[in-house]
């Protein structure tokens, strides 16, 4: 073969990670794995949904993604955990790690995923069935828990065969097997084919991969646009996507949250909208990006969801120019009604803009919020995420710094008090206490 790619993915990443760090740190002897047991989200800050799940669990019919309520129906003795998002961040990077005394060609597709360009190195170390099962006995051996590891030429191929029989095994899906083990499997297995194409193709009476495979591309194309030609692609086995082992530029950047409680004042939900621009700004300036496009999404408590942007003169990184734009578009967008979850977009990123282009009618000096904001995301980096804070967020219930990855300490759940008013641009220094980490 030309090629030789791996698709490594964690075994119920998350409850698998939990379970080695409760029993290897914590003494505990219980394992989760071999208990109906799941991660779940924080019901009271209606994040409650299953995260992961154990083999004992599913087969109770629970499935990841759906609510913790239901899960609960179907096993009322389900041992629910809340997730440690820290602890699964060590676990990645132990398991990345491992991964790249293999290859130098690694791409992490999620924080549990990863594909492995073998092509160069596999006759190091055998077969790639060899070769795999090596890997993946390391991982259990070493770290504590398990991978399913597909092979094939192709990444989309590779990543079928993961997704086979579980847990702790290797799968071939070559190029050459794809008639025998993949077209009988339901079109709805099929990768980049979502709950509603599923509905779509069964309706039209495509009901395996091989249906799939053997309908004619040009139809796909005009029933399902893009997506049908990428499909048809898929279950025929093609795909020419490289392993990279420097991520793409991102073109865009994006942070949302669902909010504690329904959010029903502009003060409230333009906190929301600071704390979500300040995550925002921190990862832009991190990978040393700018931005023109702002969006806002707003979904209500009956899940309408509705979006506005606009363009902004000049790109930047600045956290209040982001949050600025943002609570214009609220304003503009919001039309009175309770809101349960606030989203902040961007869009055009680039990373090849060497400074701003001064306008002689600014009435904000940006040179100065720009070395102010680079100053607290160095606090931040060196003491925590909590170092400094805006004045705008203390005796708060919203996170200063919300969406993306949850924080291990749960933000307070009152309902908020009368707003007070504060400059959004002022900050508070506060102590950041020294956490126990885990490490394989």
């Amino acid at each position: 073969m030309n090629n030789i790619i791996f698709h490594i993915d964690v075994n119920s990443a998350f409850l698998s990670w939990e379970a080695v760090y409760r029993l290897a740190h914590r003494g505990e002897l219980l394992d989760l794995r071999e208990l109906p047991s799941a991660v779940g989200g924080d019901i009271t800050l209606r994040h409650g949904i299953i995260l992961a799940k154990s083999i004992p669990a599913g087969k109770y019919g629970i499935q990841t993604g759906e609510s913790i309520p239901e899960a609960m129906r179907k096993c009322p003795k389900l041992l629910l955990v809340p997730p440690n998002y820290s602890l699964y961040e060590e676990c990645s990077a132990a398991f990345l790690k491992i991964l790249r005394d293999y290859s130098d060609t690694v791409e992490q597709y999620s924080i549990d995923e990863a594909f492995v360009d073998m092509s160069t190195s596999c006759h190091l170390f055998g077969t790639p069935e060899e070769t795999a099962s090596l890997i993946k006995n390391r991982i259990r051996e070493e770290l504590g828990f398990t991978v399913n590891i597909g092979i094939s030429e192709h990444k989309v191929l590779a990543k079928m065969a993961s997704d086979f029989r579980k847990p702790d095994l290797v799968h071939t899906l070559y190029q050459k097997e794809i008639r025998e083990k993949l077209w009988p499997l339901p079109v709805s297995e099929l990768f980049f084919v979502g709950h509603a194409t599923a509905k779509k193709l069964f309706s039209m009476g495509i009901k395996s991969i091989g249906a799939l495979a053997a309908t004619d591309p040009t139809w796909l194309k005009a029933v399902l646009k893009k997506q049908g030609e990428i499909i048809w692609g898929f279950a025929n086995g093609l795909d020419l996507s490289p392993v990279l082992a420097q991520p793409a530029p991102n073109k865009g950047y994006g942070n949302s949250t669902t909010t504690p409680f329904d959010i029903a004042d502009a003060e409230t939900a333009g906190r929301v909208l600071l704390a979500l621009s300040e995550t925002l700004g921190k990862r832009l300036r991190s990978d040393n990006a700018k931005i023109q496009v702002v969006s806002v999404t707003i979904r209500y408590t009956d899940f309408s969801c509705f979006s506005h942007q606009k363009v902004l003169d000049t790109p930047t990184d600045v956290t209040l120019e982001i949050y600025h734009a943002a609570r214009e578009l609220f304003a503009e967008l919001w039309n009175g009604r309770f809101i349960r979850h606030l989203g902040v977009h961007t869009g055009r990123a680039r990373q090849d803009i060497p400074g701003r282009q001064m306008n002689l009618f600014d009435e904000i000096d940006y040179e100065r919020l720009t070395v102010l904001d680079r100053t607290v995301d160095f606090l931040r980096k060196r003491f925590g995420s909590d170092a400094v804070k805006r004045a705008a967020f203390l005796n708060q219930p919203i996170d200063h710094m919300c969406g993306g990855i949850p924080k291990v300490t749960p933000l307070c759940l009152e309902a908020p008090a009368k707003p007070q008013s504060s400059a959004a641009g002022s900050l508070q220094v506060a102590e950041s206490p020294l956490k126990k980490q885990c490490r394989f």
